[in-house]
């Protein structure tokens, strides 16, 4: 077949190279990005020709887009009135809300998840056959091979003795015959002119045994069957014969496996420089596999072995509970260390038990907490508030059911053009959206982990599931658990569950206090509250300022100071999650570049031992010894999972602070020059605050507005084309800087050679870091000597 050459492409053959290199990876976060963008431009070109003669206003393509975005994004701005839009129009927005969701995305990651954990398996299975096959293909051909060889070697002998016979009875023959005869059994060395059979019989006497084709390869005699000995392998050859080729001295050593110390790291691929597609916080260069060449072993390599093939305590009790191990240990988030190549197999069956089980439970939690919020919601404004509905010309089951959607996912949208102020005094809606809001967003892996303990609770405290497949099951449940983050991206261990609740009510429990204390004697929001209703409304504000996105009581009516914290709310309002998300991942450490440090003082405490009485010869202060001990030391100190966790968080922050604060300082920039006019016409309504609050509002896709005071739309509604499309991109972005980053072991596949079974990033992970904990006490050593 001929080879195919890439065409010639002359003078733009160095520019694409160029553009190609700067194209990001494909990883989670780019194929994130490209669903947003494609599913935001198609929608925006159905949602435009949607537009019919019978519609109340004429949606130009700019808003079109807006108003897709704003619902894909869950950010909840609008540039005109929903209640004007045609139904099909706001079903579309409807369904957008759901496909945004991050739950519908995380559903959708697990069950591409499962899918690869069959195929690796089905591909370990057809592998395993293929070696069985071809095993007992070698076997069959390795006897067959054998006897015909016996065989003929056998007849080969009797037809040199019969000649030997006749050539002892030929007495009579002259001296040249016999000097003939001699040099006949004797091998003389052939050239390459020579051919035929005699040639080929020659090479292969003088190739040795195990380079030999036929059971020699394997260490096996083709005549006997016995094993070769290196000594007598080799046939007994003329020493006047030549041996052509390359040759070694005698005492030369052969290491497989191994590379010289001196080989450096194979090239990579070129980082982009104008995307950085790896995560919030992520280094640029951070890469999945191996990250460091084989190299020549040595003390210190020894040590670091020798560390890793010894198992702590705690880390082998705690593995014990899933599966027997012989030196398997657990690390700091859930990292499991010196597994063999079956141990990290029973490693991936509790993992893909675990996928299988939230390949069904996440979509229920979806499904179930829609279906019912937008039924009790639903009939709550039929029965109660119906006419607010019509006078929207609404029907109110549609307005109560879109509302409860919007809710769970934390839109902020609402087809009524009061939004969440026409149901001040209907406690049951706010209390029930206020549910849907925590549901669906910030205590959604709060919620998820009380679900996942019931049922382990039931499965082992109940007499009714007994038996080895529902101790499979709740073993399966105890793994998830103890290990939630190497199976889903938003479930998270114990320790970082009960943080993310205290954040939860410390954040809430300050917006709610706020506004209580705040508007005391604020006459333009207590003359039409009483103080029961405020009370109530408070606390609906404080769930959706944060992310919820409604607003029941008009923005601009509340004092400055509030509307400062709400700016502050906004603006951090991932912050709990995605970093509770990030701190907990597997691979946090080779996101980030740094990896975890001991307390040496608590080292050196753990260490320290009575003085004997006669004291020992002093043992030398280098050497691979001491460095196995210093790394037994340390290295066991690294199971703690509060291990310099606060060091991680503090690195999180500013990561994610640096992140976002260009974007939105960069947007209000170019925003206000565009907008100067208006602010120049109208300062008091176009202030730079009011920028700042929506530009914050789209880029923490929250949806609270200040609005205008002549119409119902969001306060962006009056801006630019131009304007605009720069919130498109500033909700594009803040969409997506709450998402994992891209080495995250749950949105990574199963089945690549990387992520395989062979676990080598999590043993180069822990041998990174007992390589830096062996190194920091030598340097500590060298400082106090």
């Amino acid at each position: 077949m001929p080879r195919l050459h890439p065409p010639n492409l002359g003078p733009f053959a160095k520019p694409l190279r160029f553009l190609r290199r700067q194209l990001p990876p494909l990883n989670f976060i780019t194929v994130h990005y490209a669903y947003f963008f494609a599913v935001c431009l198609l929608s925006a070109i159905i949602f435009w020709g949607a537009n019919t003669p019978q519609t109340t206003v004429r949606v130009s393509f700019a808003d079109s887009l807006f108003l897709t975005v704003s619902a894909m994004t869950l950010a909840g701005l609008n540039t005109v009135n929903l209640s004007e839009l045609n139904t099909f129009q706001q079903i579309l927005l409807f369904l957008l809300i759901m496909l945004g969701s991050a739950i519908w995305v995380s559903a959708f990651v697990v069950h591409v998840r499962k899918r690869a954990f069959e195929k690796k398996f089905a591909d370990v299975i057809e592998a395993r056959k293929q070696k069985r096959r071809g095993r007992s293909r070698s076997r069959s051909g390795l006897r067959s091979w054998s006897k015909g060889r016996r065989s003929t070697e056998v007849a080969q002998d009797v037809v040199v003795d019969e000649k030997m016979d006749n050539h002892t009875s030929e007495s009579n023959g002259s001296d040249e015959s016999h000097k003939d005869e001699d040099v006949q059994g004797i091998p003389k060395p052939y050239t390459t002119l020579d051919g035929g059979d005699d040639m080929r019989e020659l090479s292969r006497d003088l190739t040795p045994p195990a380079r030999r084709g036929g059971p020699e390869m394997n260490g096996f005699s083709s005549v006997t069957g016995d094993v070769i000995s290196d000594t007598g392998s080799e046939p007994a050859v003329s020493p006047n014969i030549e041996r052509a080729g390359i040759t070694f001295a005698g005492d030369t050593r052969f290491i497989r496996g191994q590379q010289p110390a001196h080989i450096s790291q194979p090239a990579r691929r070129r980082g982009s420089n104008l995307f950085n597609m790896q995560g919030v916080g992520a280094r640029p260069s951070s890469r999945i596999g191996p990250s460091w060449p084989m190299t020549a072993p040595t003390a210190y390599s020894q040590a670091v072995d020798a560390a890793m093939s010894h198992a702590p305590t705690k880390g082998k009790a705690d593995i014990a509970q899933y599966f027997d191990s012989v030196g398997g240990w657990i690390a700091r988030n859930s990292q499991f260390h010196n597994l063999s190549e079956k141990e990290r197999e029973k490693l991936g069956g509790y993992e893909y038990r675990a996928v299988s089980f939230l390949a069904w439970v996440v979509p229920i939690y979806f499904v179930l907490w829609q279906l019912l919020g937008c039924i009790g919601c639903a009939a709550w404004v039929a029965l109660n508030q119906s006419d607010t509905a019509r006078a929207n010309g609404l029907n109110p089951w549609w307005v109560g059911a879109f509302n409860a959607v919007s809710a769970f996912n934390n839109s902020g949208m609402s087809l009524l053009d009061a939004n969440m102020t026409a149901f001040q005094t209907g406690y049951y809606l706010l209390i029930t959206m206020s549910l849907l809001i925590l549901a669906g967003n910030t205590c959604y892996p709060i919620f998820l982990r009380v679900i996942v303990w019931c049922m382990w609770k039931t499965l082992t405290n109940s007499r009714y599931f007994v038996g080895e497949q529902w101790d499979e099951r709740a073993n399966t449940l105890r793994f998830l658990l103890d290990h939630p983050r190497r199976c889903y991206t938003n479930l998270f261990p114990s320790q970082h569950t009960w943080w993310l609740l205290a954040a939860v009510v410390v954040l809430n429990g300050t917006d709610w206090a706020a506004f209580e204390i705040l508007n005391i004697h604020n006459e333009a929001l207590n003359s039409t509250l009483p103080p029961n209703v405020r009370v109530i409304d408070g606390l609906f504000q404080a769930f959706a300022v944060r992310s919820g996105g409604f607003y029941v009581v008009s923005i601009p009516t509340l004092r400055i100071s509030l509307q400062v914290l709400y700016v502050v709310m906004m603006y951090i309002s991932v912050y709990p999650v995605v970093i509770t998300m990030r701190n907990s991942n597997v691979y946090e450490e080779r996101s980030l570049g740094i990896y975890a440090e001991d307390n040496p003082d608590d080292d050196d405490a753990a260490t320290s031992e009575p003085a004997p009485s006669n004291p020992a010869p002093e043992r030398p202060s280098s050497g691979p010894g001491l460095l196995f001990r210093r790394a037994l030391t340390l290295r066991d100190t690294l199971t703690k999972p509060k291990e310099s966790n606060s060091h991680f968080v503090r690195h999180q922050l500013r990561a994610q602070l640096a992140h976002d604060a260009w974007s939105i300082v960069l947007a209000l920039i170019l925003i206000m020059i565009l907008e100067n006019p208006s602010f120049v016409s109208n300062p008091s309504v176009f202030s730079v605050f009011n920028f700042l609050f929506e530009i914050v509002s789209a880029y923490g896709c929250v949806g609270i507005s200040v609005g205008v005071p002549w119409a119902a739309y969001s306060f962006c509604g009056t801006w630019g084309t131009t304007s605009k499309l720069i919130l498109c991109a500033v909700m594009l972005r803040g969409r997506h800087r709450g998402l994992p980053v891209a080495i995250d072991k749950a949105v990574l596949l199963p089945g690549r050679e990387e992520e395989g079974w062979g676990g080598g990033m999590e043993e180069e992970d822990g041998r990174i870091r007992v390589a830096r904990t062996i190194s920091r006490g030598r340097g500590e050593r060298r400082i106090d000597g």
